[in-house]
């Protein structure tokens, strides 16, 4: 049986992607109070980080993370982590927090599949996300 030979796919450029999340997304299943983070490239792209961080002081607070294959029409949750409480102050070190995607683990998306982020718990000051990526 003949058989194709393979094809290796190589990134072809860096892309990233911010959200700021003021409001509390209590639902799960819509786009309420969701905020796009990341647009995959044309062919798709693998996300090496996404990490998240408080602009204020900030109590314990859910951090979501969506996946959404239609242009934030349907939102499906992929990832939760929990931001521990923080008073902001000019002396400390602000925690951040770090979903675990790595180049060795990284997050495969579909070609222009979306990433949105969501918190727990309404922070005037918002919670910053910020997402790497390469587009294949």
């Amino acid at each position: 049986m003949a058989v194709s030979q393979n094809k290796v796919v190589t990134s072809q450029g860096l892309n990233t992607g911010q959200a700021v999340c003021v409001a509390a997304k209590t639902t799960y299943s819509d786009a309420t109070n969701a905020v796009l983070l990341f647009t995959a490239g044309a062919n798709g792209s693998v996300v090496y980080a996404v990490r998240a961080l408080p602009r204020a002081t900030v109590t314990a607070t859910q951090l979501q993370l969506y996946r959404s294959p239609d242009a934030g029409v349907t939102l499906q949750l992929i990832d939760l982590a929990l931001m521990a409480a923080y008073t902001m102050a000019q002396t400390t070190s602000t925690p951040k927090n770090d979903f675990g995607y790595t180049e060795t683990a990284p997050l495969r998306l579909k070609p222009t599949e979306r990433l949105y982020a969501g918190i727990g718990v309404a922070l005037a000051g918002g919670i910053v996300f910020d997402a790497m990526g390469e587009d294949l």
